[in-house]
């Protein structure tokens, strides 16, 4: 079976929408109640399911086979992904949703169950949109009307792409060493740009008509580093003031990489003003007296909503790898029972080291799911629920959870398409069949957005202490309020125990951080922020698919075991007990390292790491 096949189980997305998470609350608010029920998200679900397995997963195989290709300045991607990008816009289940003013919008939540499926058939594919869909909703949050009406309608149609326009070379992910300059002219907001961007996924290429870049650059006189940074609107193809296009706005396209993965994907470096013709809008306000420039604070809106919408490719891609090798597992045939050496050959899946792979994966996947797709729930309550202090806490949750949905999903997912791999054996390292290519496609999703270790700076030396401790209070109140309601569930007696000792120890973590911390070894931070990230992810996944499967518990009580539901019930009990008693006790490990504190790793001198 090819990366083109198709294989994806939404049960598990219809029990979050609709017995998990309280949808109801959600529709019934002013901006949905209008359009939107529960009963209607089957029918939304099927009909990406079908466009995901007709089109979009088609479209897989010549990303790989095909990729995108550089001729005589042009980008050109292959024919199968023209054809799913009209489709899906056609269908209006890409960029439309993005459009937070539009009457009948999509909760955003429903709208990453829609793009968890396309990923599973193309993660390259849906590069595509997905980009457009954050610069959209940045022009939309701080542009001034003017721009708003000239650009978004058809970034919002998708008839034009966005981007966003960080990188440089020599920078990475040190963006305050950006290089390109913005020059004031005549018009007022309106600033000549001059430089180079690289790096910059959907860039370019043969679908779009035009594209729309939100180019960070320092204007004269700005101070240093990020600080000094503003955004603009610079279209490729000028846009005149009736949304008509004008002549070329002397944005190049260089070059694409040649990447190890996500080849269907168009990843360009980009030249601004080689020409000396190169025009963008002001976003917001030039710098002030003290040189100070709104533009990251503007784009951190984008990497916010990016950071989670690159975990939900990393689940994607792991959910795809994990499909294939299970339809393997359940169809090879290879040896005989341990339990029965001299009997018959059976199918792999009967094997427990077999299991122990596809449980691996399921739990992790399940988990990771619940946690990104709570965190949606979290912005859309943010943003749309009429209690302040619902929306408060709805974002302070958010904050903390959001470099967790990026950088653990990520970071695990390699590991866990290793796992899909092993399954299939010498086939898993074949190119003909399609976990070869999930692992190519998804090692990028860990330095995107900023790396992960930018991801754990964040979350131990920003969220921790933001608002004054209130982020972090927050993630606790929730863990411990779970824990009181559910210490004595019935049948996860064992699971809760463990889900307890964890959280002491998560809690015995951070106690020996902080005292790093107020003793001055700040070296420890970068030594131990990743593994304190893990230890936060780990337990709150394990809450959230605990708080699934105890509900799971009481469907299956109420249907029975004969139930045609009863096995995807069952399954998810399962998942919360494998994950808690197999993949949580990692917490364990990395409190008993922290308090030891081992430098070994910065202490070594250069010379001897040979």
């Amino acid at each position: 079976m090819s990366a083109g096949n198709y294989i994806y189980d939404v049960r598990d997305l219809q029990f979050i929408l609709k017995e998990w998470l309280d949808m109801d609350k959600l529709l019934g608010f002013e901006a949905y109640r209008d359009y939107y029920s529960i009963d209607d998200l089957d029918s939304i679900l099927d009909v990406n399911y079908k466009i995901s397995r007709d089109v979009i997963a088609p479209a897989n195989v010549e990303c790989d086979e095909i990729g995108v290709k550089f001729i005589d300045g042009k980008v050109i991607t292959p024919e199968a992904v023209k054809k799913a990008y009209a489709t899906v816009m056609e269908a209006g289940l890409g960029p439309q949703n993005a459009d937070r003013e539009a009457e009948g919008r999509m909760p955003l939540i429903m709208n990453a169950a829609i793009g968890e499926m396309q990923i599973n058939a193309s993660p390259a594919v849906t590069t595509y949109w997905g980009l457009t869909m954050g610069a959209g909703g940045v022009i939309q949050s701080f542009a001034a009307p003017e721009l708003k009406e000239r650009f978004l309608p058809k970034i919002f149609s998708g008839e034009w792409g966005g981007t966003m326009c960080i990188t440089e070379a020599g920078a990475g992910s040190d963006v305050g060493n950006a290089s390109t300059k913005a020059f004031p002219t005549d018009t007022p907001g309106l600033y000549k740009i001059k430089g180079g961007k690289m790096f910059i996924t959907a860039g370019d290429n043969d679908i779009a008509k035009n594209f729309v870049h939100l180019c960070l650059a320092r204007i004269e006189g700005a101070r240093k580093g990020t600080a000094g940074l503003s955004l603009f609107v610079v279209p490729k193809i000028w846009v005149n003031e009736d949304g008509s296009l004008g002549e070329s706005n002397d944005v190049t396209t260089v070059g694409i990489e040649h990447k190890l993965g996500l080849k269907g994907s168009a990843t360009c470096t980009l030249a601004f003003g080689e020409n000396d013709k190169c025009y963008g809008w002001l976003i917001g306000n030039p710098p002030g007296e003290d040189g100070k420039g709104e533009g990251m604070a503007q784009m951190f809106q984008m990497m916010n909503e990016e950071r989670l919408a690159t975990g939900l490719l990393g689940l994607g891609v792991s959910s795809a790898a994990y499909q294939q090798s299970l339809a393997y597992a359940k169809e090879r045939v290879q040896s005989a029972k341990l339990l029965d050496m001299k009997g018959p050959a059976v199918r792999i899946i009967e094997h427990e080291d077999v299991r122990r792979m596809l449980m691996l994966q399921k739990s992790c996947i399940e988990a990771t799911r619940a946690m990104i797709m709570k965190t949606y729930y979290y912005i859309d309550l943010s943003h749309d629920s009429p209690d302040p202090e619902e929306k408060e806490y709805a974002n302070l949750m958010f904050h903390m959870t959001n470099p967790l949905c990026k950088a653990y999903t990520t970071d695990i997912a390699w590991n866990l398409i290793a796992n899909a791999i092993q399954v299939y054996g010498g086939y898993g390292f074949i190119e003909e069949y399609p976990v070869a290519q999930y692992a190519r496609d998804v090692k990028i999703f860990s330095i995107w957005e900023g790396t992960n270790y930018i991801q754990a700076l964040d979350l131990c030396a920003r969220k921790f202490t933001m608002k004054k401790g209130k982020v972090l209070m927050t993630f606790f109140g929730e863990l411990g309020k779970f824990m009181a309601a559910n210490k004595e569930a019935a049948g996860f007696e064992e699971a809760m125990k463990v889900f307890a000792d964890a959280f002491a120890a998560y809690q015995g973590i951070l106690g020996t951080f902080n005292n790093y911390m107020t003793s001055g070894k700040i070296q420890m931070l970068g030594l131990y922020a990743t593994r304190i990230l893990h230890a936060s992810a780990m337990i709150n996944c394990a809450m959230l698919i605990l708080d699934q499967a105890i509900l799971a518990s009481k469907k299956l009580a109420e249907i029975g075991s004969d139930h045609y539901d009863a096995s995807y019930y069952i399954g998810k009990i399962a998942s919360a007990k494998f994950y808690v008693m197999n993949v949580l006790p990692e917490i364990f490990f990395i409190k008993n390292v922290f308090e030891m504190g081992d430098t070994t790793a910065a202490d070594i001198p250069e010379e001897a790491l040979r």
